[in-house]
């Protein structure tokens, strides 16, 4: 068997996980990027392209256990796994279902668990492996509107947290991503998924305050290029760590709950963006 490692990227079509995957395949790794639809491999594959580097797609739903279980399967060991695929709304509670809800806990949550519980085994058993999930600064402060995503994100970082130590073991390392605002297809999928439009709505002038804000933080948004840089050197480095911001802001920003013993400041702080 080769020696070269392989690396199971998912939500490869755009953005930070499009740029990881060519990221890692530059390094010298087989890169598997995966996927709902490989039909919007096109962007990817010209990166790669451009880049001069090969990489394997392939398709897959991280909600679809079965699909995951088969892909993982016919991989054998899994070196690198980089959980970047993600799903976000704007919605206050009120406005949200249960379905709603757990739309962003299948995606930003069980999938993640499941895929990375698929590929324990074979980390486990050589010894070695990297688990990488892209989390958000919005996994460590909880955010108006984003009641959903955070407390999805909050609960994957919750997760990988306190698997860490029991797999560093085992010589696996965990790690958790957090960018801040970032230029990506991920921005304009969440603008399709935005309550609190209805005529009468009592949180409507809420949400116009909040969107101005965050369209104001979108802006200056960092490059998803840029984001996947710290993305590729958690799978990386020989020293890893748990936890990685993918530039300043967000580190400033992620700072306020991470320093925040008695959640005073961040309530404080985000209190003023719906003001």
């Amino acid at each position: 068997m080769s020696d070269q490692q392989l690396a199971l990227v998912t939500g490869t079509s755009s953005g930070i996980g499009l740029h990881t995957a060519v990221g890692l395949a530059a390094a010298g790794l087989r890169v598997v990027a995966t996927m709902r639809d490989p039909g919007r491999a096109d962007r990817l594959r010209a990166v790669a392209q451009e880049n001069g580097v090969t990489l394997e797609v392939r398709a897959l739903d991280v909600t679809d256990e079965a699909q995951a279980t088969a892909l993982v399967a016919e991989l054998g060991r899994v070196d690198v796994l980089v959980n970047n695929a993600g799903r976000g709304s704007v919605a206050t509670l009120e406005q949200l279902s249960t379905g709603d809800l757990r739309a962003q806990l299948e995606v930003n949550y069980v999938g993640v668990a499941v895929l990375t519980r698929l590929v324990l085994p074979g980390m486990r058993a050589a010894g070695r492996g990297r688990i990488v999930t892209v989390s958000s600064v919005g996994g460590v402060v909880g955010q108006p509107f984003s009641d959903a995503y955070c407390g999805a994100k909050f609960a994957v970082e919750g997760l990988m947290q306190s698997l860490a130590p029991v797999v560093a073991a085992f010589g696996i390392g965990v790690s958790i991503v957090e960018p801040g605002a970032v230029a990506s297809d991920f921005v304009s999928n969440v603008a399709g998924n935005v309550g609190g439009t209805a005529a009468g709505d009592p949180y409507a002038g809420l949400l116009a305050a909040y969107l101005k804000r965050a369209s104001g933080s979108f802006a200056n948004a960092q490059s998803a290029p840029d984001a996947a840089r710290t993305v590729i050197e958690a799978c990386l480095t020989p020293a890893p760590q748990f936890r990685w911001q993918t530039s300043d802001n967000a580190r400033t920003f992620a700072g306020l709950s991470l320093a925040d013993l008695d959640g005073s400041r961040v309530v404080g702080a985000t209190s003023a963006w719906v003001a």
